[in-house]
Parts: structure tokens; sequence; C-alpha cells
């Protein structure tokens, strides 16, 4: 009995193996590989829209902005341009960011989130001249609990996406905003 089993866990660990080894090339060629419920791969990203040319909507009109109240003591102001909201048939909701230090100084990027995967991406920076900067090489990242991610999470969880739902249009994710976190 002991041979059979030894038998199975060598099997095992070989297809394991072998799986590793036919997703190599991909990676080494920095190709996005997906699997499907079965295993087997596809180089198409389910994700992949029109949405990798997001084009930035005007720059912030100082009137539109919507302040962002955050959980966390930090020394900056958050505010969302109720303007700059979209939400795509592609699952992503779409804003610009305005993060204004305690001193003035104010950071603007233009943004989208995945409610289901709890991701972000950045699309463009503003510039102080009142134009964009596209992102080089934008890519979707994990929105963590951390200071550097607070305003998207809290964004995400209680404003665009709680409990993963996405928002059904522009209208509702406004409504959400000036009404408040927990309001929808």
């Amino acid at each position: 009995m002991c041979a059979r089993r030894w038998w199975l866990i060598l099997r095992d660990r070989m297809r394991r193996l072998i799986a590793v080894l036919a997703l190599l090339p991909a990676v080494a060629l920095g190709q996005r590989v997906s699997m499907d419920a079965y295993g087997a791969t596809s180089d198409r990203d389910p994700h992949s829209s029109d949405e990798e040319r997001a084009t930035p909507p005007p720059f912030p009109n100082e009137a539109a902005l919507i302040r962002v109240p955050v959980d966390h003591p930090i020394d900056f102001d958050f505010f969302v341009d109720s303007e700059s909201l979209s939400v795509g048939s592609d699952g992503v909701v779409r804003y610009t960011v305005v993060a204004r230090a305690k001193g003035g100084a104010s950071n603007i990027a233009y943004e989208g989130l995945r409610c289901k995967e709890r991701e972000r991406r950045i699309y463009a920076i503003g510039r102080s001249d009142r134009t964009w900067s596209m992102a080089r090489n934008p890519k979707w990242v994990s929105v963590s609990d951390l200071p550097a991610n607070l305003i998207q999470a809290t964004l995400s969880d209680s404003y665009f996406c709680p409990a993963r739902i996405m928002v059904r249009d522009a209208a509702e994710a406004r409504k959400a905003l000036v009404q408040g976190a927990g309001s929808r």
C-alpha cells in the first residue's frame, strides 16, 4: 500500500510540475495568461476592452468637488469630481479624485475601480497647468486597507461598491457621495 500511495503523490506532483512548466514561456515573455475552471490557459484578458485607452474627463471644477470623509486621521482632505463620475458596461466605476494636503497642495488622479475584484487603476495624473499626464503603464492593483489606498478603499467599500456590488450609474454614485456612506 505504501508503494501505491507514493506513486499517487509522485504522479500528482509531476502533473503540477508539467502545468507550471507549460506556463513558463508565457511568463517569460510577460504575456497575460488566464486559466479557466478546467486549467486551460488563454492569453486573452477577460477584462480587456476599450477601457485600456480611457480618456480623462475635463479637469476638475472646484464647484463640482464632493468631500469624501475617511475613517482614519490623516493630513489630507479627499474630494471626488462629481462631473467625472461614470459607470462603464465593462464593470468599472471611473472618477477623478483630489487629495488636498492641509497646507494646500493637491494631487489629482483619474482612476477606475473594479468592484468584484476590489481593484483600482490610475489612468492619468493631473498637472499644475490643469492638463493630464497619462499613466505610462496603468495596471490593475488590489485595493488594500493600507494608508496609501485609504481613499480608494473608502470609495470602494462605502460608496461605489458596497458588498462588492457596483452602483448602477453615475447618478447613483453621485447620490451616494452626497448623502454619505451607508445611505444607499
